[in-house]
């Protein structure tokens, strides 16, 4: 069954060249009451087209990592290792939509046969999305595509990275800490380059400021497979996951759900 390539004509009206300046706006300080009222609706908008477009495409586990990681270093070949375990175990892949290890991720689970997806952030240097995608959105706000990451997914890795996988990782970690969301499984790929935050981690337990269950939250590792394992055991077996076929309605022009290979 082949995939969808395009995106929705939702996706492509939320996403004009100037929406890179649209977040720096909104926090900039309070401006008059209409101007508040039209920011308030473009993210309520913003809000509703990303859950149009990614309403249908399954399962996910939202794989985060650096956009600055090339194709020639060894971290990219563990993003598609780590793209084609997922896509394997039934899950669509879900990214931040761009280049490095996020396109690695995608990458990977195209080649499986999967399905790939992504949110996107508009930002000043022109993020584009990566060619690996079966359905993507752009995002002009980093909270509203923080929340799309989220909403969809039942586990998370972390592949190296920088500020922005930092923060992504460290808000699922808040997530499932505080009990918003569910105990989805948090895995750290690459010891070496997760020790120093797992470092981190430890010191805040002697500080007192986190508990050691808090600490033992993220499951590190190199194997992909002991990933995928740890996964299947704490998503798959633990939520009772299974795909269902839900009909989208034309009469609202939702977009097809994409179908990726059936799980192990």
């Amino acid at each position: 069954m082949s995939l969808e390539t395009t995106m929705s004509d939702d996706a492509r009206r939320i996403n004009p060249a100037a929406g890179a300046d649209q977040e720096r706006i909104l926090l900039e300080g309070p401006h008059s009451r209409l101007r508040e009222l039209r920011l308030v609706l473009r993210v309520a908008w913003e809000f509703i087209a990303g859950f149009r477009v990614l309403h249908f495409v399954g399962p996910c586990v939202t794989v985060f990592g650096s956009a600055r990681i090339g194709e020639s270093d060894p971290h990219y070949e563990l993003g598609r290792a780590v793209g084609r375990g997922l896509a394997g175990l039934g899950f669509t892949v879900m990214t931040g939509g761009g280049p490095g290890l996020m396109e690695a991720a995608n990458r990977g689970a195209r080649e499986a046969g999967g399905a790939s997806v992504g949110c996107n952030i508009d930002l000043p240097q022109e993020q584009q999305p990566n060619p690996y995608l079966d359905r993507w959105i752009g995002c002009r706000y980093f909270f509203v595509r923080k929340v799309l990451l989220f909403k969809y997914s039942y586990a998370f890795i972390g592949l190296p990275g920088g500020l922005g996988t930092l923060d992504e990782l460290t808000e699922a970690m808040t997530l499932v800490q505080t009990g918003k969301i569910e105990q989805f499984p948090i895995v750290l790929m690459g010891k070496d380059y997760w020790l120093p935050f797992t470092q981190v981690l430890q010191q805040m337990v002697c500080a007192g400021t986190i508990s050691e269950a808090d600490a033992a939250m993220a499951f590190v590792t190199d194997d992909v497979e002991a990933a995928m394992r740890y996964i299947e055991r704490h998503a798959i077996d633990a939520f009772g996951l299974r795909r269902e076929r839900i009909a989208p309605s034309s009469l609202l022009g939702e977009p097809q759900a994409i179908q990726p290979v059936p799980p192990r």
